[in-house]
């Protein structure tokens, strides 16, 4: 949770599933403003290939393409923003959002953060570092991820708790670079894109299970908000 915080639990999973396809369609639709080709955009590529990681319809994400190249006539016009500040007992908070409509972002956002605290530009994110975030799970048996981070160029990896998946943490112009580079490692890339990861996260073992709960409420409120894309968190673990 130090590098992205995600809800847990197998039901919120599967209740997530038409907001992921949302949130990867507003992202296809922002990287192919720069081609239609995935071949020759480097970032439509990781999204797509993201996309169909999650088995999101072809159809679907043909259409975000073309209509984000322009190329059905429809305008797309999406704000990206960063609102930071702290959930509940100061666990500092990016949230990263992509919207059509400002003023009606920032008064629910306002409102969602009443529970913690909203800050001002750069009050929060002074205290993380802008990275590449590669997920990927072993393709290969053996597969070492210490090895694979050194080979592939990675500036670090952190194991997944339960999953078997392996985050690997780049410098943010080698996220395309890396990805490239893993599946020879014996890697297969499930998703990879930009984020921020806290340089001194919040330790969960400093906080009751009472304020655990509070800060994870507070998580999976704003990341319910159908205008925010990415929430990172303060949190270590």
């Amino acid at each position: 949770m130090g590098a992205q915080w995600k809800a847990k639990g197998k039901e919120l999973a599967a209740n997530a599933r038409g907001k992921l396809f949302g949130r990867l369609a507003k992202d296809i639709m922002i990287a192919a403003r720069n081609g239609a080709d995935p071949a020759s955009n480097a970032r439509l590529r990781l999204v797509v290939e993201q996309a169909r990681k999650v088995s999101m319809p072809k159809d679907t994400v043909e259409r975000a393409i073309k209509k984000g190249a322009g190329l059905t006539g429809e305008s797309v016009h999406f704000e990206h923003v960063i609102y930071e500040g702290f959930a509940p007992h100061r666990v500092p908070v990016m949230v990263e959002c992509l919207t059509d409509n400002l003023n009606r972002t920032a008064p629910e956002m306002r409102v969602l953060f009443r529970k913690g605290q909203l800050g001002t530009s750069g009050s929060v994110s002074w205290d993380f570092d802008h990275v590449g975030m590669i997920e990927a799970e072993p393709a290969a048996p053996g597969a070492d991820a210490e090895l694979a981070a050194i080979e592939a160029g990675a500036q670090d990896f952190e194991p997944g708790e339960e999953d078997g998946t392996t985050l690997f943490l780049t410098d943010a112009t080698d996220l395309d670079l890396v990805s490239r580079a893993l599946p020879a490692q014996g890697f297969s890339v499930l998703s990879a894109k930009l984020g921020y990861k806290a340089k001194n996260p919040v330790d969960p073992a400093s906080l009751s299970a009472e304020q655990l709960e509070e800060v994870e409420a507070f998580l999976a409120a704003i990341d319910g908000n159908d205008d925010v894309q990415n929430v990172f968190a303060g949190l270590a673990g």
